[in-house]
């Protein structure tokens, strides 16, 4: 066992890890983050996307123990069914959700590419999501939600 500490969604964490345990479990069981869904358990979905010092990681690949001093976002950070994120907000009025299995992989992504370009083209955006399977929307709506969502992200954290 390892013990960890690190910023989760703007606050202190501290937990006890497995040396073989993957960030996925740690999320899920211990801090209850139920956004972060195991998809393929293989790294080839991204519907376990969080953001690890701003940048989109696989949780279901990345060891809990390498987490340790860093910080590390979930969908719960963006914003809650009280005060939403303009990111999802867009993707409510985009109709890029739907079944909703690969939204908070998709919104992480989108967010981080946001926070670095606020004015993404289409094909920045394609870049950005690439990592992110949907089976419902064929990304017409995701895309259209990241461009509408451009520019007021960029300052917001």
């Amino acid at each position: 066992m390892k013990k960890i500490s690190f910023i989760l969604n703007g606050k202190t964490a501290h937990a006890e890890v497995e040396d073989n345990e993957v960030l996925l479990r740690t999320l899920r069981e211990r801090f209850d983050m139920k956004s972060v869904k195991e998809g393929c358990g293989l790294g080839e979905c991204g519907t376990c996307t969080v953001l690890i010092d701003n940048e989109p990681h696989y949780s279901c690949l990345t060891l809990a123990s390498k987490v340790n001093g860093r910080d590390v976002k979930t969908v719960e950070h963006l914003g809650n069914a009280g005060l939403l994120h303009p990111l999802q907000e867009a993707f409510i009025s985009s109709g890029a959700v739907q079944c909703g299995y690969c939204t908070p992989g998709m919104l992480l992504s989108a967010y981080s590419l946001l926070m670095k370009n606020g004015d993404p083209d289409d094909n920045e955006i394609k870049e950005a999501i690439s990592g992110n399977l949907c089976r419902c929307t064929g990304y017409i709506q995701i895309v259209e939600a990241i461009r509408n969502a451009a520019g007021i992200c960029k300052h917001q954290s």
